[in-house]
């Protein structure tokens, strides 16, 4: 779930939409959880491809020759051949795809803002666009094949350029449920988010703009130059394109394609209804508190409601549901786990042994009924700290610092294990340098053998994978180079003037962003998780050393700002070279992709701000906590890490409870043995037992989302339910599983947004809605 987003902002250990579980879980057990560079590629390569040739085919009769052509090549690191059958796309950005694209991209636009401040995950639109994106133009070209720009073949090119347009509009949602809403949690920026929404649009600008031009000479290094030699598979991007390839398919692909659609179609209606509908029977419909009924069931006996106190519920939430679908039994069990350990164990030890209390927000209540039946009901979720009068941490303050350490400590080990990518890419820009620097030389009569050396290692074909584009299919060096000059000079503009920082600390804001891209894309192209979280901390931990001594409020604005710039741009740029992946198995021409995707990335420059804004006029507590009364509907965890880690760098005292920062180093140290363990003793023919191995980040997730199991129960519950379909129905989970989690993802999401409008209206179930079932109210 670049969630990366688990709570920071990083893509998500639990938010990879593939449609092709084979190739999946193949890639995550025998190749892309063990790569090492230097591993044999082309062997694990075709383990990814011979799943496919395994797969059930139908039957050719045999003057067909439709099988060579349409078969997938053993090795991963050549483009897919063209689709036998299939003409010749002269074409493929088109006014169609690139609308399309940008509507579906704009769907999950919405829906990760909602469930990012929910949860701190966020999602790609990456195989939504391809599936979606699918339905909805073949069933506009049979609707209308008379209209030029709605009719018309569509091919697999055309399917990635909507995928590519989906993804730039679907994306920058990383900003708005962490660092934004963590400034205004501090009082940096003013009081209404309404009215700083200028620097929010130019810091948008700035995260979008500016990864989007830096990462296109990435493209070369990551998928041309380095990628069978670091054996960079990049298991989602790598799905997605097969996934279009089979959907276009002359054979059975077309019927496969449209089941694939009608169950993504329903599953979101279906999400999206039950997540309007159910806020008016909250206690019936979405939330059940099992043990506060218990409570009043058995006469009223106080252990049954400190259960719930606690957190622990059902909650019928289709989208993490969904999410279970996807992410595989162990960060499901970890997730849960950690909920369990935290929630069920130290949390409650904690509360009696006096280290922590909460509070019972109807011990005093005006109504005698409330006051009597619900004294007994406390929350243990609010966020009480050290610099609180007559401060007593609240369980989830003391439980946050593990849970950041374990967050920060984990991805950065991994983060310096892959340092090298960083010395390759050096190595490879003093290449292209020698280059340019040769043919100089020859032109002028001259040569110089170290330079001939330099420049012939370019060209080596045991070392490169060939290119399908030609040079006239490129971005343009003008383009992406004045582009990348041009953002970072508004960057420093927009820095100096709007958040008074200077130009210098601007650009190594810039920098890191670039440095943080190498490991993120290079994190996702081996793990399927690039891991933001480590851009975010790792920028932050920077400027804090950078900040140091200098005024608390203005040090903890730059560390906030530079930490977003860094993380948005490592986020774009990620984006961008897992779409070239995908162009290039489907030998869609670069040039058109980027300029899909940077359509995309415009609407979404001005749809995440406002959408930003419309949530935080609705739920104001996101953003200040004392403007709620009871619980907020949002836990925004995300938000509360990023809180944590600039308050810990910028105070004179580090803000933490001294037994829960021992007990936070302990954890630290151990999840950074297990990430040593993992990656110098668990390779080749022992990488199978990672499997069993703690998953770091989703138990720091539930450490820092606090009280709450209805998430990880539902997770678990997808999880499971998945493990059982896949057991005992494969064929169908083939054809519908991951169809359907995108679905439940996307329409809880958007509902999300119109529920949000429907509490600025006075119309939501707060209002309009019934409280029964749920605890501490009347009924």
């Amino acid at each position: 779930m670049d969630h990366d987003a688990a709570v920071t902002g990083q893509k998500p250990v639990v938010a990879n939409l593939h449609n092709e579980p084979e190739l999946v879980h193949e890639a995550q057990e025998r190749h892309v959880v063990g790569a090492q560079p230097g591993a044999d590629a082309t062997g694990d390569a075709k383990v990814l491809t011979d799943t496919y040739a395994n797969e059930k085919q139908p039957e050719l009769d045999d003057d067909d020759d439709t099988s060579d052509s349409d078969a997938l090549p053993d090795d991963l690191f050549v483009s897919f051949p063209l689709l036998k059958g299939v003409p010749e796309e002269k074409s493929p950005l088109t006014v169609r795809a690139v609308v399309i694209g940008i509507l579906l991209g704009s769907l999950c636009n919405a829906s990760n803002v909602y469930l990012g401040l929910k949860t701190g995950f966020t999602f790609p639109a990456t195989m939504f666009g391809a599936i979606f994106g699918y339905g909805i133009i073949t069933l506009l070209v049979k609707a209308l094949p008379s209209v030029t720009f709605l009719g018309g073949r569509f091919g697999p090119q055309e399917n990635s350029i909507v995928q590519a347009a989906a993804t730039g509009a679907g994306g920058m949602s990383g900003l708005f449920v962490a660092g934004l809403p963590a400034m205004y949690r501090l009082e940096l920026l003013s009081n209404d988010p309404k009215s700083d929404f200028t620097r929010i649009l130019t810091l948008t600008i700035v995260c979008a703009l500016f990864g989007l031009f830096a990462a296109v000479p990435l493209r070369k290094f990551f998928i041309i130059n380095v990628s069978r030699e670091l054996n960079l598979v990049f298991p989602s991007p790598t799905a997605t394109a097969v996934a279009i390839r089979s959907m276009h398919s002359v054979s059975s692909g077309a019927a496969d394609a449209m089941k694939k659609v009608k169950a993504l179609f329903y599953a979101f209606i279906g999400a999206f209804a039950h997540i309007i509908v159910s806020q008016y029977a909250d206690g019936v419909l979405h939330n059940w508190h099992i043990f506060s009924w218990f409570y009043i069931w058995s006469g009223y006996t106080n252990w049954a409601q400190n259960i719930d106190n606690w957190g622990w519920y059902i909650q019928l939430t289709p989208a993490f549901f969904g999410s279970g679908i996807l992410v595989g039994l162990n960060t499901a069990f970890s997730w849960w786990g950690g909920t369990v350990v935290a929630w069920g164990l130290i949390g409650p030890l904690l509360v009696h042994y006096g280290e922590c209390e909460g509070v019972r927000p109807y011990l005093k209540s005006k109504d005698p009924v409330i006051a009597e039946r619900w004294g007994v009901v406390a929350s243990f979720s609010k966020m009480t700290g050290i610099t609180d009068p007559g401060f007593v941490a609240s369980p989830r303050y003391w439980m946050l610092w593990p849970g950041v350490m374990v967050l920060l400590v984990y991805s950065l080990i991994e983060f310096f294990i892959h340092i090298r990518v960083l010395y390759d890419g050096l190595l490879f820009a003093f290449r292209e340098m020698s280059v340019s620097i040769d043919a100089m030389l020859k032109k002028r009569g001259k040569s110089s053998p170290f330079f001939e050396k330099q420049a012939a290692k370019v060209n080596d074909e045991n070392c490169l994978t060939k290119d399908f584009a030609t040079k006239e299919q490129q971005v343009p060096v003008y383009v992406w180079l004045s582009g990348t000059i041009i953002m970072m000079v508004i960057a420093c503009l927009v820095c100096h003037f709007q958040f008074q920082m200077n130009a210098g600390l601007a650009i190594v804001a810039c920098l890191l962003g670039i440095i943080f891209a190498f490991m993120s894309i290079y994190g996702g192209a081996v793990t399927d998780v690039a891991p933001l979280t480590a851009s975010s901390k790792a920028s932050q931990l920077v400027f804090g050393g950078i900040t140091k001594g200098t005024e608390k409020v203005h040090a903890q604005r730059i560390n906030l700002i530079a930490g977003n710039i860094a993380t948005g741009t490592a986020d774009v740029a990620t984006a961008l070279v897992s779409d070239f992946r995908v162009g290039f198995l489907l030998q869609t021409p670069p040039h058109l992709q980027f300029y899909a995707q940077a359509i995309g990335s415009f609407v979404a420059i001005f749809l995440a701000p406002g959408i930003f804004v419309l949530f935080m006029a609705a739920y104001p507590c996101v953003w200040d906590p004392a403007k709620q009364d009871g619980e907020c509907p949002f836990a925004a965890p995300s938000v509360s890490a990023w809180v944590a880690v600039a308050q810990a760098v910028t105070e004179p005292k580090l803000p933490i409870p001294l037994k829960s920062g021992i007990f936070a180093i302990v954890l630290g140290v151990f999840a950074a043995c297990q990430a040593l363990f993992k990656n110098f003793y668990l390779v080749g023919s022992r990488a199978k037992y990672r499997a069993y191995l703690p998953n770091w980040m989703a138990i720091g997730v539930a450490w820092v989302l606090g009280p709450d199991s209805g998430y990880a129960n539902a997770v678990l519950f997808g999880s499971i339910t998945a493990w059982w379909w896949r057991k005992y129905f494969r064929n169908n989970f083939e054809t519908f599983g991951f169809a359907i989690a995108a679905g439940l993802i996307a329409g809880e999401g958007l509902a999300g947004v119109v529920n949000a409008a429907l509490t600025l209206g006075n119309a939501d179930g707060s209002v309009k809605g019934s409280p029964v079932a749920l605890p501490g109210q009347k009924w």
